[in-house]
């Protein structure tokens, strides 16, 4: 129903919103120069080239803002609301004006844009827009049950790319080329169901997580080979909210709805020294060829355990079982990862690039355009580590059942659109 569709729209609302920051949306623009925030009065704008101050761009206090997505640095943005949320509105904010808007038979799950194309994501397909004049370019029907909106599209024009997923009991994208409107490839990436999504500032890459949100793997868009395979953790499922590749693709940062976001290299594995003639191993040398022999006959899960990156870097958030938003930008020249959250702060770390570890919070700042204070960090239960009330798992059973979100029902076979003029301005 349409309280379903409401609940899956706010993309802050899988691990829960944060009633007193009024917060419902938070996102990054595509190259990480700016936040956009939804609350329950309008949206904010915010400029991300200073560490010390935030900068606020613009505030609209007009309605209910669930989804608001800015085109990098331009005045377009694309918005949704509560209590319209089957239709999208594309403004020009600097000049206070609505290009466009477009009704949908449900309800508005996620927009994603670039420079080339505009995507509608519902429960059951997807909209290509045409970005110059908000046509529509192609529907992608009848897609898997996608309750909670996951799809992304490639921030490079050139290789543009949109990723969703290809099934709802499994983890397969669906890679979608979005220029000449045609399936370009599909990747079995998990066992478990897809629970993020996210593409290389190149569109070469996708980076991938599962429900159970143990496991980070990276593909090859070209042909779907695997590149690199993180382990986040083994002890608990989490819901993974975001995954980010900073500018240079040398970087992925991961956050879930636990209190740690963990940052990934890309590097190439180092060189196996090469070995001496086995005569001049000694016991030390049988010793490492009996193990790595022994290697050969365990199971494949043990080995790929064995085979797995693990975190170069990690940060640990003051709450957790908020929805929140992870990147990795320059700011000042400086590599900085940012987390912006549902508790209506965005929080700025130091990343050491040469030696990892952990992160150190520089500066903290509110998004409700008021002046900056230290937010209340969420209590911690003291059995399982998580936030209490956050729907934190807490059982043996839990964890081999897994996360399972809920599911919603509608269908989608129209669209109408109330005004197509449209200026790039």
């Amino acid at each position: 129903g349409l309280k379903a569709g409401i609940s899956g729209l706010m993309n802050l609302a899988n691990q829960g919103s944060d009633p007193a920051s009024g917060v419902f949306f938070v996102n990054f623009n595509q190259d990480c120069t700016s936040l956009a925030v939804g609350t329950k009065t309008g949206y904010r704008l915010f400029s991300l080239n200073s560490v010390d101050t935030l900068e606020q761009i613009y505030e609209n206090a007009t309605e209910d803002i669930c989804i608001v997505e800015r085109l990098f640095s331009s005045s377009l943005v694309a918005v949704v609301s509560l209590t319209s949320p089957r239709k999208l509105k594309v403004c020009h904010f600097k000049k206070g004006t609505e290009i466009c808007n477009y009704s949908y038979s449900n309800t508005i799950l996620a927009v994603k844009l670039n420079r080339a194309r505009l995507v509608v994501c519902l429960e059951e397909s997807l909209y290509i827009h045409n970005i110059r004049d908000m046509k529509v370019l192609h529907t992608i029907r009848d897609t898997p049950p996608n309750p909670t909106g996951l799809c992304t599209l490639s921030i490079n024009s050139d290789n543009c790319f949109l990723a969703y997923p290809g099934s709802n009991t499994i983890g397969e994208v669906q890679i979608f080329d979005a220029i000449n409107l045609h399936a370009k490839t599909m990747i079995p990436a998990h066992d478990s169901p897809l629970a993020a999504l996210g593409f290389s500032p190149s569109g070469t890459k996708v980076a991938t997580a599962s429900e159970k949100g143990t496991v980070i793997r990276v593909f090859l868009v070209h042909d779907g080979s695997k590149l690199y395979e993180f382990r986040r953790g083994v002890k608990r499922c989490v819901s993974i909210s975001s995954l980010a590749f900073s500018m240079d693709s040398t970087f992925l940062c991961c956050s879930s709805n636990t209190e740690t976001v963990h940052v990934f290299k890309l590097e190439e594995p180092k060189e196996v020294p090469r070995q001496a003639p086995e005569e001049n191993q000694g016991w030390m040398g049988w010793m490492s060829k009996a193990v790595s022999v022994s290697a050969n006959y365990l199971p494949s899960q043990v080995t790929d355990v064995f085979n797995q990156g693990r975190a170069f870097a990690s940060v640990h958030l003051p709450f957790q079982g908020l929805r929140n938003v992870c990147a990795i930008t320059t700011i000042q020249k400086v590599l900085r990862l940012l987390v912006a959250s549902a508790d209506g702060y965005l929080y700025v770390y130091n990343l050491d690039t040469e030696e990892g570890g952990d992160c150190t919070l520089l500066k903290q700042h509110r998004l409700d355009g008021k002046a900056d204070q230290a937010p209340e960090p969420a209590p911690i239960s003291s059995v399982t580590g998580g936030a209490v009330g956050a729907g934190s798992i807490s059982s043996y059973a839990g964890i081999l059942k897994g996360c399972s979100p809920g599911s919603m029902s509608g269908s989608n076979k129209s669209i109408h659109a109330t005004s197509i003029m449209f200026s790039m301005c």
